[in-house]
């Protein structure tokens, strides 16, 4: 998948949203673990009116998790202009996670990863003035599918509180194999099922929310209304949004639609624990 696609699905989300005094501040290159003498790193953005809780950007395309400047992200302008900048006007600390890239390493390396960014963020949540338990992910197709990972097979140390997953891939078994386009997909199928959140749908997963495209040619709609099925057999917190029309990556109103989506969901379940009434937690306020 190219650079300019995954900047179109990743980074171009607009929408209206609230004003921001000061722009937020940057720790660049957290290392939360190693890995063939490399380190691996997420990048920190700081809002300056923290609500307390955390949201994980899973910065995966194709399973190939790209370096940009973090502060390339968040701009000085009042209005927010993208999810991140939604997120962080909002008063959440903002996670850019990256893993081990295709094509040296495949899709169960990068779920491994996540899982240990994941337990790290927990750990140190105190000192990026987080509640370990008020935690969530998001992320679009691979990203999505990393995020939906942590939300159907996390432990006691990698258990996060709410999902947000675009355009997700939910069963790879039976695309697994050599691939030009995704080499992160060449891998023992033996381990299909332990890398496809489809099978992983359990009565403690986190809520989660799908948005997908009915025009979906790479990643077909029927991966996340199977989940969806799933979810509501286990009775799981759960909301499948489709957008007309939108193929792999929204535009427009449908990007609209799709941030003002992400942002309830995560006031619901990620502020609701600060006394907030369930219409200042659909509104995106922190109830100060």
């Amino acid at each position: 998948m190219n650079q300019h696609l995954l900047t179109a699905l990743f980074l171009g989300i607009s929408f209206v949203g609230t004003l921001r005094a000061e722009p937020p501040t940057v720790t660049r290159d957290v290392v939360y673990g190693h890995k063939d003498g490399l380190a691996m790193t997420f990048d920190v953005i700081h809002p300056q009116a923290p609500n307390g809780a955390g949201v994980m950007f899973m910065v995966s395309g194709g399973w190939v998790s790209s370096w940009f400047p973090p502060e390339r992200i968040i701009g000085d302008s009042p209005e927010p202009k993208n999810d991140f900048e939604a997120l962080v006007s909002r008063g959440y600390t903002l996670f850019l996670v990256r893993h081990g890239s295709a094509p040296k390493y495949k899709v169960p390396d990068a779920v491994a990863d996540v899982r240990k960014a994941t337990a790290y963020i927990r750990s140190h949540a105190a000192d990026w003035g987080v509640a370990a338990d008020r935690l969530g992910a998001f992320g679009g197709s691979a990203g999505g599918h990393l995020s939906l990972m942590l939300g159907t097979t996390a432990k006691d140390t990698t258990r996060i509180a709410a999902v947000v997953a675009h355009f997700p891939p939910t069963d790879l078994r039976k695309i697994i194999g050599p691939s030009r386009q995704f080499p992160a997909l060449d891998f023992d199928p033996q381990k299909g099922e332990s890398v496809s959140p489809l099978l992983h749908v359990s009565e403690d997963d986190a809520p989660t929310l799908l948005i997908h495209g009915d025009k979906d040619r790479l990643v077909p709609l029927s991966h996340s209304q199977n989940i969806q099925k799933a979810f509501d057999e286990k009775k799981i917190e759960n909301k499948l949004i489709v957008i007309e029309g939108a193929g792999h990556g929204f535009r427009g109103d449908g990007k609209q639609r799709a941030t003002q989506a992400m942002l309830e969901w995560f006031a619901t379940y990620l502020l609701r624990q600060d006394g907030n009434t369930p219409e200042q937690a659909k509104d995106g306020k922190d109830g100060s």
